[in-house]
């Protein structure tokens, strides 16, 4: 007999202390382990981790085996994983019916339990008596149990589990929008079970999709039907949002020892390698102690400061916890297991020894690791005066049964019984190892035979969507409603993934259904409801932005492949010819090179081989025979002929996104350009104004036969629209016109043709009215709010102040939202859909351009929808009625390149020019960058320059006579591609012959004057302060009893609570800041704020007790007044803002020099806090 190696007598130690300390504990009939002596429950997060330990040394053995006991020992310890991940399994699955709640639902009361009975796997708490949702600890689970499958272990049995899998991923991919407990169980660290968006349950919920993608649950044994699908869109909005918070934790964590989880063993899930050691950085640097790392800063859990006769903690307390939090050992082991995955061997070392020095002996000499070491009582005052210098004492459980197994894996691993790719068998540790680039393959498409040609008089061959077959090419719509079947189990009363738009990544692959081969167009190009679509140079943008994103965020294999179809909608007026816009980006990707992005261009047949492909196996008959769940009762007939999507193209699975709209007669002014105290009437349906004009019967009543035939005589598409409009609203949408003789002629069916036709000559003014009186409803505009609360950005809708302004600071049901948006713009359409509109901008921006937001948390959509209207008022010299009618036309181009001009901080004008169009002489706008001059912000972001001609239509209302509105809408004929237009809009005749002279004067004018109030205006309107700023008012707040702005005050108490790094805090300043509705006296308070930090930065004790920052900012002006008027400015030089009384050449005034704003502020705040500051100070004033 073999005499026993060395390496095989050290295994056997570890697989001693395993059964000592772990396996002992497992129940015999569940699998389940406790989580300590005292606490028999079991928790799901617990048990994953503890049973690690378990998994690697069956690993070890199976590899290390000298003898046939250690392959039975292999095959003892595999299984009682196996039994303890099945347990688990059956606890979820007992709770089948809140997975399916949750999809849509995505509510605390619809989670799965995080704890069950150890011994019945029954729940063992209410569904509100604990935090429940937890969405790293589903996530862990899932993670494990594709490690582990692919590792060799067999632990899902039948189909029916593979569908409950299937909808675990549906139940966590939508962790990136889902505000949980996280980790700790407790949400917001005040421990007052308020949820909050989690980087921990973010990037673990990504590892579990990224690990669960495409694998088999039944191994090497598994056909089609076990294999798990995940939309890597949901993979890459987890990995936008996780980016976006890290190294932050969470709103009320600035940083979290938690994350070592996620930039490392055993999620993997940042590829950023900089991003991961920033990460760790933060963690040791802010948490790391002598026997341990804290959970977070100010964790109140077990020190001697918590009472613990009750779970929340007040605010004002969480400063108690400071200095005192209890260190945990757990932290170093994964420390140990970064070290061993990344190779430093340093590191290895230096953890492992610190950890030995933190173990405590139990029975004979087996080494166990406690919970947590906490100060003892009676040597706080100690602590607080000189951190990490007292003597702590173990407490909690021990051993604590996760670290303890995470300790011996490390043990394992450090020691060479296991190498990182066994216990990493998907290969998760190359996250961060450099992509190779993409080339994103498109194949233009032409819709007609006719277009073909178009195309290839200009030199560009393609096929046409008939000529590409036996490979179909369908609409974004179809691949939502074919994915709405997957997971689908009438048993389990399983319905499948919810209705959801596809990403750009879902249409970028093709799909092998049924043995033929699919390919889906983008999204973006699906026309069927909002108007955006309808502007070929939006089409163009979207595309860019797609192709962009595309390249940066592609990790599958196989390269991109984008199918676009040039359809009837993309031609010009006449039909003939093809949209300028088109055909320069078509001749760009030609060229291989667009938005970014490198492109190869070619037939479908060529990118067969090189493309993405992905089988929908749970498109293949099933055992339940049939394609779709019972809504769908499709065979295969019906997927092989063209009459497949019909069924998919009415809206009736998406009622609930239509756009409810409070419609009032257009006449009334929309929204004020200037904040007005009166509030608009809401109820004025139609007003007197619209009554003057409509023809009468004998009895006074409106003849609506009368009406109808002014309806069919007028050639005005306006007036057309405003006789519907006043149908619509008095008889409502099924009221029959009897226009036509042959068919019906409802004011909705007449509304719905009008809608094509100014569709056709993009006449945008139109086309938002009449949108908002058909309830067109924004492609996902629930989608679009989530994705920018997601980037933890709040919003508010309508204009300053509050209550009419009103926050968004959670994901919103698509009614809620829009019935909420209503609300805020108090029945104003024009209000009502721009805000969608922005929305929308704001969100794509954001998805591809983050940067723009930097130091921004709430976005005020009502505030930046004024600021761009004023905009165009100042810089066109029209009224505020005309610059708000020209704003309504823009184009959604040209709209969203306003807003980009807005968000990007570099200076750029708006001017009108007059060129020769196809048609007529009419007036354009070209928004263009021009020099900075002065000082420039460096923590803008800027972008490419974009120049855009804005054509104006004329927003025509009843009151005109149908004399002037002969010529109805206007082509857009205009050449786009000239060299200095690069963006297209609209058409706009000038509505007086006072063109000339306003154009004259603009530029006459001084091109400096207005700079920095324009500035600041643009600045407090987006809550856009200087980078360190919240920090900075943390800093005065500690020597102050509060700010006080307009009467609102910031108390100090507030850092009692709050850090200085946190999210939660940065919003709770900018909300006070928020108070104030004029933007310009909003940031001069925000520069009255960093002169008081300047002066904190001083050694003094305090600088006063509650300072009114309004008050700084007034003494200011006063002075500023004073030294202009010794200096001779007259008072028509010196007007005041009548709202705030501040002077208007202060507010546009350059920060620094002899008269720049920080002179005056400094000597203000000087003057208002001299009592308080040395002697040598007030000598410089």
């Amino acid at each position: 007999m073999r005499s026993r190696s060395n390496s095989g007598v050290r295994l056997d130690g570890y697989a001693r202390l395993v059964h000592q300390t772990i396996l002992c504990h497992q129940n015999p009939v569940t699998g389940l382990l406790p989580a300590s002596y005292d606490q028999k429950d079991a928790w799901v997060r617990d048990n994953v981790y503890s049973i690690l330990a378990v998994w690697g040394l069956g690993l070890a053995y199976r590899k290390n085996a000298d003898r046939d006991e250690d392959k039975a020992k292999a095959y003892e310890l595999e299984q009682s994983v196996v039994k303890l991940m099945r347990g688990l399994l059956h606890c979820m699955i007992r709770q089948v019916d809140k997975v399916e709640s949750f999809k849509y639902s995505q509510s605390t009361k619809d989670s799965l339990h995080a704890k069950y009975n150890t011994k019945t796997c029954a729940t063992v708490v209410g569904d509100d008596q604990w935090g429940h949702l937890q969405l790293d600890a589903t996530s862990i689970y899932l993670l494990f149990l594709a490690q582990m499958t692919a590792s060799g272990l067999h632990i899902i049995h039948s189909l029916d589990e593979v569908n409950f899998v299937q909808n675990l991923v549906f139940y966590i991919e939508a962790a990136h929008k889902t505000a949980d407990f996280g980790i700790w169980e407790r949400g917001d660290k005040t421990n007052q079970g308020i949820s909050e968006l989690n980087a921990s349950s973010v990037g673990m919920a990504k590892a579990a999709l990224e690990a669960l993608d495409e694998l088999d649950l039944f191994g090497v044994k598994g056909g089609p039907q076990s294999v798990i699908h995940v939309l890597p869109d949901e993979v890459q909005h987890c990995q936008s949002i996780l980016h976006s918070l890290l190294p932050r934790a969470s709103t009320s964590k600035e940083v979290d020892a938690s994350l070592l989880s996620v930039v490392s063993f055993p999620a993997f899930a940042v590829e950023d390698s900089h991003l991961v050691q920033l990460t760790k950085q933060e963690i040791i640097t802010k948490l790391q102690g002598r026997y341990g790392c804290c959970r977070f800063l100010r964790d109140g859990y077990k020190t001697p400061k918590e009472d613990p006769n009750r779970l929340y903690y007040e605010p004002a307390e969480l400063k108690l916890f400071e200095n005192i939090e209890c260190e945990w050992p757990l932290f170093w082991t994964y420390f140990i297991l970064d070290g061993v995955f990344s190779g430093n061997t340093e590191q290895v070392q230096e953890y492992r020894e610190a950890l030995e020095g933190v173990l405590i002996k139990g029975k004979n000499g087996v080494p166990l690791l406690p919970e947590l070491y906490s100060v003892p009582p009676d040597k706080v005052d100690e602590e607080y005066q000189n951190p990490h210098t007292v003597d702590r004492v173990p407490m909690g459980k021990l051993p604590h049964m996760w670290g303890q197994s995470l300790y011996i894996l490390g043990n394992l691993m450090a020691e060479g019984f296991l190498a990182p790719g066994e216990i990493d068998p998907l290969n998760r540790r190359f996250s961060t190892v450099p992509k190779p680039d993409v080339v994103v393959q498109v194949s233009i498409l032409a819709e007609t035979e006719e277009i073909k040609a178009i195309l290839k008089d200009k030199g560009i061959d393609v096929e046409t969507i008939a000529e590409v077959y036996p490979i179909r090419v369908q609409p974004a719509r179809i691949l939502s409603h074919i994915y709405s079947s997957l997971g689908c189990n009438s048993r389990m009363k399983l319905s499948g993934r919810p209705y959801r738009l596809m990403g750009v990544l879902g249409t970028s692959k093709l799909y092998d259904i049924r043995k033929t081969i699919f390919t889906f167009t983008p999204q973006f190009l699906d026309q069927q409801q909002f108007y955006l679509a309808l502007d070929n140079k939006m089409i163009v943008e979207m595309l860019r932005t797609d192709l962009s994103y595309l390249c940066s965020r592609w990790r599958m294999t196989g390269q991109p492949t984008i199918t676009f179809p040039i359809s009837h909608t993309m031609l010009d007026e006449d039909g003939a010819s093809l949209n300028s816009s088109i055909l320069a980006a078509l001749r760009k990707m030609q060229d291989g090179y667009f938005g970014g992005a490198r492109i190869q261009t070619g037939k479908l047949s060529e990118f067969l081989t090189t493309s993405c492909c992905s089988h929908l196996s749970f498109m293949d008959p099933g055992p339940e025979g049939k394609l779709y769940s019972e809504d769908y009762d499709d065979d295969y007939d019906g997927l092989e002929s063209e009459s497949w999507m019909d069924g998919y193209d009415s809206t009736s699975n998406d009622v609930h996104m239509y756009l409810p709209m409070k419609l009032l007669q257009p006449s009334r002014p929309s929204f004020n350009l200037l904040d007005s105290p009166q509030s608009p009437q809401s109820n004025q349906v139609p007003s007197v104004h619209v009554e003057m004009h409509l023809p009468r019967d004998q009895s006074g009543e409106v003849d609506f036969k009368a009406l109808v035939s002014q309806l069919n005589e007028t050639s005005s598409l306006q007036e057309q629209a405003d006789i519907l409009y006043i149908l619509y609203t008095m008889k409502g949408p099924d009221w029959d016109t009897e226009l036509y003789e042959d068919r019906s002629a409802t004011v909705r069916e007449l509304l719905t043709e009008l809608y094509g036709k100014v569709g056709e000559i993009r006449h945008w003014g139109l086309i938002r009215y009449i949108s908002g009186i058909l309830r067109k409803k924004v492609e996902a505009l629930d989608e679009a709010c989530t994705d920018l609360l997601s980037y933890q950005k709040h919003l508010t809708v309508g204009l300053p102040p509050e209550p009419r302004e009103k926050s968004i600071s959670e994901p919103l049901p698509y009614e809620v939202l829009t019935q909420l948006i209503d609300e805020a713009s108090e029945g104003d359409m024009s209000l009502s859909i721009l805000t969608q509109e922005i929305m929308v901008y704001l969100a794509m921006d954001m998805r591809t351009q983050p940067g723009l937001f930097a130091e921004m948390f709430r976005l005020r959509i009502g505030l930046i929808i004024q600021v761009m209207a004023t905009e165009l008022a100042q810089s066109l010299r029209c009224s505020d009625e005309e610059a708000r009618e020209c704003l309504m036309n823009l184009s959604p181009s040209a709209m969203k390149n306003l807003l980009h001009h807005i968000l990007s901080g570099k200076e750029f004008g708006v001017e009108r020019s007059v060129r020769h169009t196809d048609t007529n002489l009419s007036p354009a706008i070209s928004i263009h960058e021009i020099g900075a001059v002065g000082a420039t912000k460096t923590e803008r972001t800027g972008i490419m320059q974009l120049k855009s001609e804005i054509k104006q239509v004329e927003f025509r209302r009843l009151s005109i006579s149908a004399d002037n509105q002969s010529n109805g809408g206007h082509p857009s004929g205009t050449d786009l591609m000239a060299p200095s237009f690069l963006s297209s809009g609209t058409c706009m005749a000038p509505s007086n012959g006072s063109f000339s002279s306003t154009y004259g004067q603009q530029t006459s004018r001084d091109s400096r004057q207005g700079q920095w109030q324009r500035r600041r205006r643009l600045d407090g309107a987006l809550n856009r302060v200087p980078v360190g700023f919240y920090q900075k008012v943390w800093k005065v707040l500690q020597k102050c009893h509060g700010l006080s702005v307009e009467g609102f005050v910031l108390p100090s108490s507030t850092t009692r609570e709050m850090t200085p790094g946190e999210i939660k805090f940065s919003v709770h300043v900018e909300s006070v800041l928020n108070r104030v509705p004029q933007p310009e006296y909003r940031q001069l308070l925000v520069e009255a704020i960093l002169v008081l930090t300047m002066l904190a930065d001083i050694e003094t004790h305090s600088i006063g007790s509650i300072i009114a920052v309004e008050k700084i900012v007034h003494i200011a002006n006063d002075l500023f007044l004073q030294e202009q008027r010794t200096l001779g400015a007259d008072d028509t030089m010196l007007t005041k803002d009548p709202a705030s009384g501040i002077c208007t050449l202060l507010y546009d005034s350059a920060p620094s020099g002899r008269f720049g704003t920080m002179t005056y502020l400094s000597k203000a705040a000087a003057t208002y806090v001299q009592e308080f500051l040395p002697q040598s100070i007030c000598a410089m004033q």
